[in-house]
């Protein structure tokens, strides 16, 4: 053996121990998602597939025998659903402008107050705590009892107020109006969009704060994770705070607004004050409902909402930074 073939022989010996150890965690992973995958692939895919195999076919039940026969009918359901039922196309419309409204309000927000509760002072853990207990109240019983007040609060008030008297009623509720914000805006050539977005944004506050706090916790450790060293440099060079959050902590956080985008749109969608959600149980739930056609509508919602978070993960992959690490 030559000197050259002795030297190389502990590197692949090093290297053959690295790919071993890896395909052993690679092995305990999977046994740790093993339970998972069994159950998914002998109680859910079946499920799945019979749902799927609903929205082809036409739902005829027996009274007498309790049993059901399928009727093959190819896209019809989806033909009716789509260009017939116009109430399922509104309530989605309607869902998808509030995600644009939400998403991005509900990623800057959790920002902003990651930034600041990512700061050195007393009482920071208190302070999280308070920004995180929203998430709390808003899940369980308590999100049932919400719901329903909020839904008999939009009953009572859409009874009783009527005509100029809705106008006043629905004006009263808000924080701000249109012309607080244009009389702010007087001196700025800013569009009527804007202004509705801003008056939108502040009207809907208290349900911005409620969703932000998971989001807020995935930037703390974003922010946490950055090295003190590399703020530091920027410190010595003369940077400002300004310059340090565009070029140093914007990008190494970006794969947190990734994370974040793709978590809120699917926290949007599901959640239980979605009208196109709400619309969609109604129709399983309601007398002589269509099941068929219901479950079309929950498969149309479900790729609708792939396809949304597959195109927002596109374009905001682009401009994420991922850091190099050496080993």
């Amino acid at each position: 053996m030559t000197r050259a073939a002795a030297l190389d022989a502990p590197v692949k010996e090093r290297r053959k121990k690295t790919v071993s150890l890896d395909k052993k965690k690679a092995r305990a992973g999977w046994i740790f998602v093993l339970p998972f995958v069994i159950g998914f692939v002998l109680i859910y895919l079946p499920m799945i597939m019979e749902s799927i195999s609903y929205t082809f076919n036409k739902v005829s039940w027996t009274a007498l025998t309790g049993e059901y026969r399928l009727e093959g009918v190819g896209f019809a359901n989806y033909r009716e659903v789509l260009f017939s039922n116009s109430e399922f196309v509104q309530n989605l419309l309607t869902g998808m402008q509030q995600l644009v409204l939400d998403v991005p309000a509900i990623i800057i927000f959790s920002l902003f107050m990651a930034v600041i509760l990512n700061q050195k002072m007393v009482g920071r853990a208190v302070f999280r705590a308070i920004f995180f207990i929203p998430v709390i109240i808003s899940t369980g019983i308590i999100a049932e009892i919400n719901a329903s007040t909020a839904a008999l609060n939009n009953y009572a008030s859409s009874e009783v107020s009527t005509g100029n008297n809705a106008q006043g009623s629905s004006s009263a509720t808000e924080l701000i109006s249109a012309a607080d914000i244009s009389n702010l805006f007087s001196g700025m050539a800013v569009g009527g969009e804007l202004v509705s977005y801003v008056v939108d944004i502040i009207n809907n506050i208290y349900n911005i704060v409620n969703r932000s706090g998971v989001q807020m916790l995935i930037f703390l450790a974003g922010l946490q994770s950055i090295s003190p060293a590399i703020y530091e440099s920027c410190s010595i060079d003369g940077a400002t705070a300004w310059e340090t959050f565009w070029k140093i902590t914007f990008p190494m956080i970006s794969p947190m607004i990734l994370v974040n985008a793709v978590y809120t749109i699917i926290d949007s969608f599901t959640s239980q004050n979605n009208t196109t959600m709400i619309y969609i149980t109604q129709q399983f739930t309601k007398a002589n409902a269509s099941s068929e056609q219901a479950t079309t509508m929950a498969w149309i919602y479900f790729a609708i909402v792939i396809l949304i978070v597959a195109v927002v993960a596109g374009i905001v992959s682009s401009f994420i930074f991922y850091q190099r690490k050496d080993g």
